[in-house]
């Protein structure tokens, strides 16, 4: 009996340490193919002290007419604190979701989103009582989806919709419920919206929606179309509010582009602007390095449905992948996809610390060139980040053979390594497209992924990838999508019958 005792128990503590094992492996392999952490960019003190002194303006303005009471008692006192105290932690929180949303956001984007706040808390205190809350919440609610995401553009209306500084306006609560759908639409529609003609369909469909609502929620009484001097500064008109809404929409349209340029804002109407292939500088690139630009379209393809499958923003790569080598230009002849003979100028040098710094040109005259034609720095990121900190592996090979003592940093291009989802998966791209347009047409998809995983394989291997925020699975499916993008062009071609008098298509 005591031994069929000990046996059972040994059982048991082995099959809980078994199942404690796995569950600690389980967890292990769950926490690892997660997506790391990426650190906010560091703002400095100056900038740190800028944002802190708008907020407190933010509060001030919030609560500062509960201070104008007379006479004034404790419980006045602690409803201004406390009135002083949320106006401050809401603009703290919108700045952490700001951040959360997009950890690239910049000071002076952080500085437009506060100061927007500001702007609107103090239009409500000065106009308040003669202009629709809609005109004063809904326009920079579509700034800010444009350039900085729709959950802060909601995180912003929400904060800008419930902080009413205290006897500017008394709002109807049906009033109230239709400025937070309209605003909500705009914040959601905005962050999605991928031209200027999409922008001027939405600053016309939201204020006849928010003209129709009014009328059914709030009453026909309060239409009137002509209303002598007041017609635009009748708050309580709902024709005149939508009718102003309309045209403050309008006006922030044509004003985003100034805030793109003096903030830094990429809205997606500016991506699709920027890939235009007849802009100059992609023009340049397809005349005078044509094999340059013909690469860049395959990577194009591949870059595009690889972010596509993992949600990325497709429109970023695209366009970065359109730039990301147009440093090319101050030599193209340097770069074998464009030479068009046996001569190689590198063969003609034979000095492979010489080419090496060619190539590493190559990634320093293309940011001069996004500073020339004010490429915005997302865009301009591509350039460096593509090459990161890889070997330059011929002419490091080279070197050797000639028995040159070098250093291997001096054949590394200067980085820095990828920073973001996007440019990382240009990186993979530049790297797999020449390896699988020079793989045989009758190869398998099973030799095609193992050249695809051999190639990202040494990329993470290399710490190429350690600041990507790129997870596991996502490089999984990254794979996948090569893959398929090389499916689909290395189909076959029938040859066809040809008469000396007679061609077949």
């Amino acid at each position: 009996m005591p031994i069929i005792l000990n046996y059972s128990n040994r059982f048991i503590h082995n099959s809980v340490q078994n199942i404690t094992t796995t569950l600690k492996k389980l967890f292990y392999l769950w926490r690892r193919s997660q997506v790391p952490i990426k650190l906010p960019i560091k703002i400095s003190k100056i900038d740190n002290l800028i944002i802190f002194l708008i907020c407190i303006l933010i509060s001030i303005i919030s609560s500062y007419k509960l201070l104008l009471i007379s006479p004034l008692n404790i419980s006045d006192i602690s409803s201004w604190l406390l009135t002083f105290s949320e106006a401050l932690v809401s603009s703290g929180v919108l700045i952490l979701v700001s951040k959360r949303e997009n950890p690239t956001i910049t000071s002076r984007q952080i500085i437009l989103l506060i100061t927007l706040l500001l702007s609107v808390q103090a239009s409500k205190l000065a106009l308040g009582s003669t202009i629709s809350p809609l005109s004063i919440i809904i326009p920079p609610a579509l700034i800010i989806s444009q350039g900085m995401g729709s959950i802060t553009a909601l995180t912003w209306v929400s904060i800008a919709s419930l902080s009413w500084p205290e006897s500017a306006i008394t709002i109807n609560n049906n009033l109230f419920f239709i400025l937070l759908i309209c605003a909500s639409i705009v914040s959601l529609l905005g962050g999605r919206i991928r031209s200027r003609a999409q922008l001027l369909q939405l600053s016309i469909f939201v204020p006849i929606g928010s003209f129709l609502s009014q009328w059914i929620f709030i009453g026909e009484n309060k239409i009137s179309l002509i209303d002598k001097q007041e017609f635009i500064f009748a708050n309580d008109n709902i024709f005149s509010d939508s009718f102003l809404l309309a045209i403050v929409m309008l006006f922030t349209i044509l004003f985003i582009p100034i805030f793109e340029s003096i903030f830094g804002l990429l809205t997606k109407a500016r991506l699709l602007e920027l890939a235009d292939k007849e802009k100059p500088l992609i023009r340049r690139l397809s005349i005078e390095a044509p094999g340059t630009f013909e690469h860049t379209l395959l990577i194009c393809g591949l870059a595009e449905e690889a972010t596509r499958i993992i949600g990325g923003d497709i429109d970023l790569i695209k366009t970065g992948a359109l730039y990301h080598d147009v440093g090319k230009l101050h030599a193209p002849n340097w770069f074998i996809e464009n030479q068009d003979g046996p001569k190689n100028p590198h063969d003609e040098i034979d000095d492979p610390i010489r080419s090496a710094e060619i190539l590493q040109a190559h990634v320093d005259e293309g940011l001069k060139y996004a500073r020339k034609n004010r490429l915005p720095k997302p865009i301009a990121n591509f350039i460096p980040e593509h090459q990161g900190t890889l070997k330059m592996g011929y002419f490091l090979h080279k070197a050797k053979e000639k028995n040159i003592k070098i250093n291997e940093n001096d054949f590394r291009y200067k980085g820095p390594i990828p920073q973001s989802k996007e440019t990382a998966i240009l990186m993979l791209a530049d790297g797999c497209e020449a390896a699988l347009r020079a793989m045989n047409i009758n190869a398998s998809d099973q030799e095609a992924l193992e050249t695809i995983s051999k190639i990202i394989y040494s990329r993470q291997k290399d710490g190429q990838l350690d600041d990507s925020n790129l997870s596991k699975g996502e490089i999984y499916l990254i794979k996948r999508a090569f893959l398929n993008v090389w499916k689909r062009i290395r189909h076959r071609r029938i040859q066809y019958p040809t008469a000396k008098n007679n061609t077949f298509s």
